[in-house]
């Protein structure tokens, strides 16, 4: 079938509308007519990272739409539902079986090189193979091929457009809070980067009544953290007072646990160092090539670097959870609608600091 995409030609280029051939579903395969995607940082950051080989690509993960068909082997999805997709997983591996899906031992192969496990692509231009298969979806399309491991029934009176960012966005941020740091009403938590997944995290992290402090330069994100009970550092207006001794002092001596959002070296070493003995750091943000570690920081007191991926979610599990939360998480009020021809439009408004959560209808 013919399909419309949001096509990145080569690395670094902008996203353009194109026609392509989509292949119908296959025995385990599920097929999406996307209603909306979220925009994510790693649609954009994948879109310059990979190699010249990996293109043209088609990414988008945070699709929600209706299936109109399913594999003869998909159990539990029909025509007609109404679906979230997800990370895929293959469910069956070591790690998949203790619990921590996003640590898949296929993941690499079954989310980022761009095809099927058998080497064939969902898309095609000209006979040619366009990549795709991003998380399992590549839903930067009005039609995908997904998975029964990554796509979520939904209710159908639910609003699908802002439904998206459930599968990554919000997943990372309110799974890395209720999952992975899980404080108690007499801990802290720091904040650093208040975009969509810091704000989930925020978000989150109020239902569980633990102090929480945002760190962004941005007067509209902390604006937007402050409206979730967070108190609001802006590292750019500290003078001779450091980030890290802010927090401490909010926190009465140091977090409890740390969350790093942003990929910036220097913030995530200010992001160990703004922790009490023996607190966690929580490092979730893509784009940085290594962290440096304050050695001597962490050895005297005991402090621990951990990270995390979709939160330590199941998504299958875990978006159900999320949105019977919807009202206590309030996190609706963070999407922007574009009209998915608005897609590189939508990428400069999120990179500005203008929208938190862009996501694209068709």
């Amino acid at each position: 079938m013919k399909t419309t995409v949001a096509l990145v030609e080569s690395p670094g280029q902008p996203f353009t509308l194109a026609e392509v051939d989509l292949e119908g579903p296959r025995d385990d395969e599920v097929l999406v007519r996307i209603v909306a995607t979220g925009l994510c940082h790693s649609d954009i950051t994948m879109s310059s990272f990979l190699p010249a080989e990996m293109f043209p690509n088609v990414f988008g993960h945070e699709g929600a739409g209706v299936v109109e068909a399913v594999g003869s082997a998909v159990t539990g999805i029909e025509v007609g539902d109404h679906v979230v997709m997800s990370i895929r997983s293959c469910r069956t591996c070591a790690q998949c079986t203790a619990g921590y899906y996003g640590h898949c031992e296929q993941a690499l192969f079954i989310n980022y090189m761009g095809m099927r496990m058998d080497g064939s692509t969902t898309y095609t231009r000209d006979g040619a193979g366009v990549f795709g298969s991003f998380f399992g979806q590549s839903s930067f399309s009005q039609h995908a091929i997904a998975y029964a491991d990554n796509c979520v029934v939904v209710d159908k009176s639910l609003d699908l457009p802002r439904l998206g960012p459930y599968g990554c966005g919000f997943q990372t941020g309110v799974g890395t809070m209720l999952n992975v740091a899980a404080p108690n009403a007499d801990e802290s938590v720091v904040v650093y980067g208040a975009g969509s997944v810091g704000l989930s995290a925020i978000a989150a992290g109020r239902t569980l009544g633990a102090t929480i402090v945002a760190v962004d330069p941005l007067a509209s994100r902390r604006e937007l953290a402050e409206s979730y009970g967070a108190l609001t550092v802006d590292p750019t207006a500290l003078g001779d007072v450091t980030v890290v001794d802010k927090v401490k002092e909010l926190t009465g001596g140091g977090a409890t646990y740390g969350i790093d959002t942003t990929a910036i070296p220097e913030v995530v070493k200010a992001a160990q160092q703004s922790l009490a003995v023996r607190g966690t750091l929580i490092a979730i943000g893509l784009g940085a090539e290594e962290y440096p570690i304050d050695a001597v920081d962490l050895l005297q007191n005991g402090k621990t670097v951990r990270s995390s991926l979709e939160g330590d979610a199941d998504p299958l599990e875990f978006i159900p959870r999320m949105l019977g939360m919807a009202d206590e998480l309030d996190l609706d009020r963070l999407v922007t609608p574009y009209p998915f021809e608005q897609i590189n439009e939508a990428i400069a408004d999120s990179a500005s600091g203008k929208v938190v959560k862009p996501v694209l209808v068709w």
